[in-house]
């Protein structure tokens, strides 16, 4: 025998409130299938309704509907409690669980034990327990609320108009809360899984309608794929369309690091295309810092170009400091730098190639105030007395050859020292070296100021050894 019962709950109205905000009001429409009915009173007279024998029940016009195996309606808190195999669904989510409680005057439910909430756009949150908040006119928005560490799906639809089909972004928190289709809080060791990358953070915040995601407290966001690099910083901004990322912003305390550079900074934006790495720009109070296994560069601002996420050309603007290991033929304490109001370095990527190779210098420029100090092989003397070169210029131009300096070139006001140790037996023949003395003296060279045409020195080529970092001489 099945029994219908109709619970309507009336909620205040004043006379200003217009059409489009009155509330909805939840009329239960309580059945059961097959089993009885029961009616208690409670201490204070209120009915208790008991059904049993399959369960179901809606809120009557409002196209939503409640199941389980059995279920307990409270009057006087207005509360309908369900027992097994509960399952609730409307037009906007489906919810599912083992006990669920449906909060009549809030329009709220309460659901626990392998809870599965499937939103109308295809994304799913499972948890041990969750929290529904149905969309009224005082509440635009549908809410999930779920603890206990659940993991959601974000279903990301193509709309580019190419009819691929769509993919899935995985997200593990403590605690994650829903807003609407789109907009995802979550909080407490978070990890967030997509096709091109892995982040990670104490919390985040995500709006897949604008394609926006944040990372907050010690976030970090890794690249997949054959060249992976990493990002940290104080908080991570990421910016997609279409399904794939193309900005990665950390500020404060930007660290990026990939195969062939390594970037510190104040603020890093990483720009990307097809999944990899394009481009970085590194900028800040403290002054951006990049780093690869031969070379460091310091500037105010620093822009890698690196295509198929190698790198091709490094720009370093405002009072720029570079500076390398000297050839692997020579024995120094010193390193080899350049500065200039601006530095800019190419490399032959070798894009295409075997991609454990890495990128090697071609050419290294200074302009503006430039200052060049490196150290040559001495052709005279033992390898720990290197020949130094210390040149100035408006700029000056090193070009390497299989990374290994070739020529410099230095244009317009160049000027420089030229220092070469005389060797051991040619200090001890009569009136030897520059100076006339016989101890060995270093003899100098100055260079005539060059007014229309740059002077060139060259070098030969020598192997260059791994980096020993050093700081920039004042």
């Amino acid at each position: 025998m099945k029994l219908a019962i109709v619970l309507a709950i009336s909620l205040g109205i004043t006379a200003t409130t217009s059409a489009q905000d009155l509330p909805r009001n939840c009329d239960l429409d309580l059945q059961n299938r097959n089993g009885p009915t029961n009616i208690r009173p409670d201490a204070n007279g209120n009915r208790v309704t008991f059904l049993s024998g399959g369960f179901v029940g809606h809120c009557i016009g409002q196209g939503n509907t409640l199941t389980a195996d059995s279920a307990e309606y409270y009057e006087s808190e207005a509360r309908l409690y369900l027992i097994g195999n509960v399952h609730y669904t409307e037009p906007r989510a489906t919810v599912t669980s083992r006990t669920m409680t449906y909060y009549q005057n809030d329009d709220h439910l309460h659901a626990e034990g392998d809870v599965v909430a499937v939103q109308s756009n295809g994304s799913t949150l499972r948890g041990p327990s969750a929290d529904y908040y149905r969309s009224t006119p005082q509440r635009p928005l549908t809410r999930m609320f779920a603890p206990g560490r659940p993991t959601v799906t974000l279903v990301q639809k193509d709309t580019s108009g190419r009819g691929r089909p769509p993919d899935t972004a995985h997200v593990i928190a403590n605690t994650i809360t829903m807003e609407g289709d789109s907009l995802v809080y979550a909080s407490g060791r978070v990890q967030i899984t997509r096709p091109d990358l892995l982040a990670t953070g104490d919390s985040a915040f995500m709006d897949s309608g604008h394609d926006f995601a944040r990372l907050m407290r010690e976030p970090q966001v890794e690249g997949k794929g054959t060249r992976a690099f990493t990002l940290s910083g104080g908080v991570i901004d990421v910016y997609s369309r279409n399904r794939q990322v193309e900005r990665v912003v950390a500020t404060p305390k930007g660290h990026a690091l990939s195969k062939d550079l390594e970037l510190v900074a104040d603020s890093i934006d990483l720009r990307m295309q097809n999944n990899q790495l394009q481009r970085a720009i590194a900028w800040g109070p403290s002054r951006a810092h990049a780093v690869s296994p031969e070379r460091e560069i310091i500037a105010d601002s620093i822009d890698a170009i690196l295509p198929g996420q190698r790198v091709r050309e490094v720009r370093a603007l405002r009072n720029a400091y570079a500076e390398s290991n000297p050839d692997s033929g020579i024995v120094s304490t010193q390193r080899d730098w350049m500065r200039g109001d601006t530095i800019v370095a190419h490399f032959d990527s070798l894009v295409g190639s075997d991609t454990s190779s890495k990128a090697r210098i071609r050419q290294i420029v200074s302009e503006g105030n430039a200052k060049s100090f490196y150290q040559m092989k001495n052709s005279k003397g033992p390898q720990t007395e290197p020949t130094v070169n210390y040149v100035t210029g408006r700029i000056i131009d090193i070009l390497f050859e299989i990374g290994k300096v070739a020529t410099v070139t230095v244009t317009d006001k160049a000027t420089g020292v030229l220092i070469e140790p005389a060797s051991a037996s040619a200090a001890d023949k009569p009136g030897a070296g520059s100076t006339g003395n016989k101890t060995g003296a270093p003899t100098t060279q100055t260079g005539a100021p060059a007014t229309t045409r740059p002077t060139t020195v060259t070098k030969p080529a020598t192997v260059t050894k791994p980096p020993t970092p050093t700081k920039p001489p004042k």
